[in-house]
């Protein structure tokens, strides 16, 4: 049965795409170019040259995801003068990031009006964009921003910018060789090796862990019986597929009532499975979002910085009232409060959930339990993550393990890098820059939520400009030293340096 009640106001009209304007788009990216170059971007490189051990010439940094945090820690670095890099992405074009892939809400939660990937540039802001096309009246009837048009603004800002990104590139590993990393890449053309003197690491929401699988004693993932039927929200699904079927949903936050609603609207009959006595009504992050907060938050002490985040996480975020919304509007739907799930078991022709209440068969069921925060899920780290220092260290061990999610989270640097518990690699966890969910216990929510992306990525690219610096420091002392620009040349007062 549906829960909605006649006297609810009618939800907002949602899209998630609006019609595409190329001329307007084309004109306001040259008035945004011209607006670059008004502030000097790209600012002319000063870093020094590095030679690869292999001879060859190394990058100064390496940007691993072109997501909408890996373009805009580019931009920013570019922005910075640090222009020999290099962003890579293993997805194609128009596919970085979730929004046109396991992403499945219509809007983003967030309010229209925020600001990030523009870094403060007027004409590159998504109400730019998205006025040259609809103009005022269609910015102020707009609710919320479609996820696809979220995703079409960041390639838009992406071409603007002239950011270089290669897709379809792979990382496979890194490893440290002297005052180098060495990356392993992989392409459709084969395998490739480039070095490196920095890395950031911007590999989305699963970027520092994987997928949550919660785990139970009749489920293995690779049971055959499981392919086609048990999925986590963040698989491809076809739920064309699932019309008629019954479907069980595992979660109360958004990916689990996004996944309901694509069920549903594919046809199937969906019950939402919550642990929790009622649903979480209050976003606290949202309470964070301001600037006093996203840059005082990183320097206060290992204590309060748990108390924030530690509290922020037990209070869970609620899923979007419009998403609630769309899954009532079906009488499919039933929410079933209070019941977390005990057993999940693959048959050959369902899936039998146990939950306290008793026992249920669906045809298939989703996880919709988001993302694990564990360096030791991601392989390209494997010979460094036994060595990642984590807040675990840093909080006593009955906070640890009464709140063992954010103790996983890697503690970083005052410049997102990661940083050595054992005092091995430190130099090499040093070169490794955070900049995903993962930086959240050190630094906020300053990479993947879009109001602090701006203080982020200016937070990054300045560490990373600052150390690049300091580690060629007496290399730019001696072209200190032989720099000669005179000043009073076209004067009677000039002295050749032999005089002086």
């Amino acid at each position: 049965m549906s829960s909605a009640q006649p006297s609810l106001p009618p939800p907002p009209l949602q899209f998630i795409a609006s019609p595409r304007n190329q001329p307007a788009l084309d004109a306001l990216a040259q008035r945004a170019r011209s607006d670059l170059g008004l502030l000097n971007f790209p600012r002319a490189n000063w870093v020094l040259p590095a030679t690869a051990p292999d001879g060859g010439a190394a990058l100064d940094v390496l940007v691993a995801g072109a997501g909408m945090c890996g373009q805009t820690a580019a931009y920013a670095l570019l922005r910075e003068g640090v222009t020999r890099i290099r962003v890579i992405d293993r997805n194609r074009r128009g596919d970085e990031g979730p929004w046109a892939t396991y992403a499945r809400m219509l809007t983003l939660r967030s309010p229209k009006h925020l600001t990030g990937p523009d870094l403060g540039v007027p004409s590159m802001t998504f109400r730019a964009w998205y006025e040259a096309q609809h103009g005022d009246r269609g910015w102020a009837s707009l609710h919320k921003v479609g996820r696809v048009d979220w995703r079409d603004y960041l390639l838009w800002v992406r071409d603007v910018a002239g950011l270089p990104i290669d897709n379809q590139v792979t990382l496979l590993d890194v490893v440290a060789d002297g005052p180098m990393l060495k990356a392993r890449l992989a392409s459709a053309a084969g395998e490739q090796t480039v070095w490196t003197r920095k890395l950031v690491l911007a590999m989305g929401r699963d970027g520092s862990g994987a997928p949550r699988w919660p785990d139970y004693p009749s489920l293995r993932r690779d049971d055959p019986l499981a392919a086609g039927r048990v999925f986590h929200s963040a698989d491809a699904i076809d739920f064309d597929a699932l019309r008629g079927k019954r479907v069980g949903v595992l979660g109360a936050g958004a990916s689990a009532f996004d996944n309901a609603a694509c069920a549903l609207e594919g046809g199937a009959r969906v019950t939402l499975f919550a642990r929790r006595a009622f649903l979480p009504q209050v976003n606290k992050s949202k309470w964070t979002a301001f600037p006093g907060f996203f840059h005082g938050y990183q320097a206060l002490d290992d204590a309060r910085r748990w108390r924030f985040y530690s509290y922020v996480f037990d209070q869970q975020v609620p899923p979007p009232w419009e998403t609630v919304r769309r899954c009532d509007a079906h009488d499919g739907f039933t929410l079933a409060l209070g019941q977390n799930w005990i057993d999940v078991q693959p048959m050959p022709r369902s899936v039998t959930v146990t939950t306290g209440s008793g026992r249920q068969d669906f045809d298939a069921v989703i996880f919709g339990t988001g993302f694990d925060v564990n360096l030791l899920d991601r392989p390209e780290l494997a010979r460094y993550t036994a060595h990642v220092d984590t807040w675990a260290r840093h909080v006593d061990a009955q906070q640890a393990a009464a709140h063992p999610e954010p103790a996983r989270f890697p503690y970083l640097g005052p410049g997102l890098e990661l940083q050595s518990a054992t005092g091995e690699h430190a130099q090499a966890l040093a070169r490794l820059h955070l900049f995903n969910w993962g930086s959240t216990m050190s630094h906020g929510a300053l990479a993947g939520d879009i109001p602090g992306l701006q203080t982020g990525a200016t937070r990054l690219a300045q560490a990373i400009a600052r150390d690049l610096f300091v580690e060629d420091a007496d290399a730019h002392w001696s072209a200190l030293q032989a720099h000669e620009e005179p000043e009073l040349l076209d004067t009677r007062w000039y002295l050749p340096p032999e005089r002086r």
